[in-house]
């Protein structure tokens, strides 16, 4: 009988965030899938779990992919975890659950920390919609290109950074975009944890002045909604000439002229009976 993979979340700084269940979870399975084992092994060390890890990260996925799915087919079971956060978000281990799906492997989830969700719900920006866009490029033209194309989004927009990186992203957004809100949300649920609430200007201003320092998730205001023009008189009374030759009667034209165009059914109605 094949074995299962948890997908188990892990802390993004602070070691407390850790559930109970995700606990339970990486000391009942047979091995651990790590994206860093040297990481893992302090998180197991502090829950005083001992059991065997196989390394799986970006330059081994395809070899190693593989291999985990071998041994759950055989009756193991697998935890994948990540370095910091959700597996298979902007990580590695979305190839592996993509694979355990078409191989029929039942794939379960223990929930934890996710810097997405975590600074979004504090960048003071508006949550009801928005769009994860992950890491951006380090290749300049590739990084400009995907700006370029999210520059008419008008959700909210999250980015992961690097503190290297971050002044030529800033840079590179306010080139593209213009100037709008944006949250850097940079050490989050560690010590130093902040939340810069500012303007695209200002943070590039900033950031080419100091150095930044630990990792950053940045929450960006979308484009403004494109208000339409109203339609004038002329274009409402031509709208209802459209209905007529579509076989409306002229009460009905006019009656849907004005309710597209917020022009009176009264004028429209007088203007198309001339």
């Amino acid at each position: 009988m094949a074995g299962k993979l948890y997908v188990v979340g892990t802390p993004i700084g602070n070691l407390s965030d850790f559930s109970p269940r995700a606990a339970q979870t990486l000391a009942e399975a047979d091995f651990i899938a790590a994206e860093d084992t040297r990481v893992t092994i302090k998180l197991l060390n502090h829950l005083g779990i001992k059991k065997p890890m196989v390394s799986y990260f970006e330059h081994n996925k395809l070899e190693r992919g593989g291999v985990i799915t071998r041994r759950i087919l055989a009756g193991e079971t697998c935890a994948l975890v990540s370095d910091a956060g959700m597996p298979a978000i902007s990580d590695p281990g979305e190839l592996l659950v993509a694979q355990c799906a078409e191989l029929g492997i039942q794939t379960l989830v223990v929930p934890g920390p996710s810097a997405v969700i975590s600074a979004l719900a504090i960048s003071g920006l508006p949550t009801g919609r928005f769009t994860f866009e992950g890491f951006l490029s380090v290749n300049k033209r590739a990084r400009r290109e995907h700006l370029q194309q999210v520059a008419g989004e008008t959700r909210t927009m999250v980015f992961y950074e690097a503190p290297h990186k971050l002044c030529a992203t800033l840079v590179d957004m306010l080139a593209a975009w213009g100037d709008r809100r944006i949250a850097l949300v940079r050490e989050l649920t560690k010590i130093h944890e902040e939340v810069i609430r500012t303007t695209l200007s200002e943070a590039a201003r900033r950031y080419s002045e100091e150095s930044p320092k630990g990792e950053f998730v940045l929450v960006i205001e979308g484009a403004p909604v494109p208000v339409e023009e109203p339609l004038t008189l002329e274009e409402a009374i031509e709208l209802a000439r459209t209905f007529l030759e579509e076989g409306a009667s002229v009460s009905e034209a006019a009656k849907r002229a004005a309710k597209e165009s917020g022009h009176s059914k009264a004028e429209i109605y007088k203007k198309i009976c001339e």
